[in-house]
């Protein structure tokens, strides 16, 4: 089996001493993606950093304390890639992706919006830059008679079964009928499966975010934004994709919890 795990950590210095590095030493993951890692590569305590049975990989952001990815895997890749080929976006920390055997593996850290601003400005440079790198990635790697795996933090919620109070926020960025659109994009022409929904077609969720503020991580009031997102092939293989829930808020080492999914080989 192939078990792939996916998760922003908001943080990997934080999450170090939160218990992101317990996790990290019990988990039967082969591959795991992070995301919001925010911390230069030496900023990065070594048990994180070079963990013993890890192949590491990092992403850092050119601007200090922000975004970052990264990619931790049991077999050493055969190539790494940093960024995709945009002039903006390439040093900001969000995308990093390895070729293993008969697989590229990404990490990916989706810019958050926020509607009528920058932010939001960016996130849409960002998705139009990206969905035209994504088709041609899964073309290339059909073509090498490999799979494509992008794992993150996308920040959209694809449908309404994707966060609990949809109804209050379809006005908010990550479930703008524009952000939605583009996901559908990405499923459509992209040619890519939303591994985790076509696993659970019928349910709310299961949800990878909650807010720190009031009881959301109690109530369940989640959003589902954290993807496993296959070339077709792969996501035919996919056996099992559950969402690694912290069993009390106090327990939790980040806002987000991991997504895994398990793979036949």
């Amino acid at each position: 089996m192939l078990t792939v795990t996916t998760v922003n950590v908001n943080g990997v210095r934080a999450a170090a001493r939160k218990g992101f590095l317990p996790w990290l030493a019990a988990t039967d993951a082969d591959v795991v993606c992070l995301q919001e890692v925010r911390a230069e590569v030496a900023q990065i305590p070594a048990e994180a950093r070079e963990p013993e049975g890890w192949f590491t990989a990092f992403a850092p952001a050119a601007e200090k304390g922000r975004a970052g990815v990264a990619l931790y895997t049991r077999r050493e890749p055969e190539r790494v890639r940093v960024g995709f080929g945009s002039a903006e976006f390439d040093a900001s920390g969000r995308y990093i992706e390895a070729d293993l055997p008969g697989l590229t593996v990404a990490s990916l850290y989706l810019p958050a919006g926020q509607v009528g601003t920058e932010r939001q400005e960016q996130k849409e440079r960002f998705m139009a830059e990206f969905l035209p790198y994504l088709t041609r990635l899964r073309e290339r790697a059909a073509a090498d008679g490999r799979e494509v795996l992008v794992c993150g933090d996308w920040n959209i919620a694809h449908r309404e079964a994707d966060l609990r109070n949809w109804r209050g926020n379809v006005k908010n960025s990550g479930f703008l009928p524009e952000e939605r659109a583009w996901l559908s994009r990405v499923l459509g022409e992209g040619g890519y499966t939303d591994v985790v929904r076509a696993l659970h077609p019928e349910v709310e969720g299961p949800y990878s975010w909650w807010t720190y503020r009031g009881r959301a991580f109690d109530t369940d009031t989640g959003w589902r934004i954290d993807y496993h997102m296959a070339s077709a092939g792969l996501a035919g293989r996919a056996v099992k994709g559950f969402v690694e829930r912290a069993a009390s808020h106090e327990e939790r080492w980040s806002d987000h919890a991991p997504v895994t999914v398990v793979f036949e080989r």
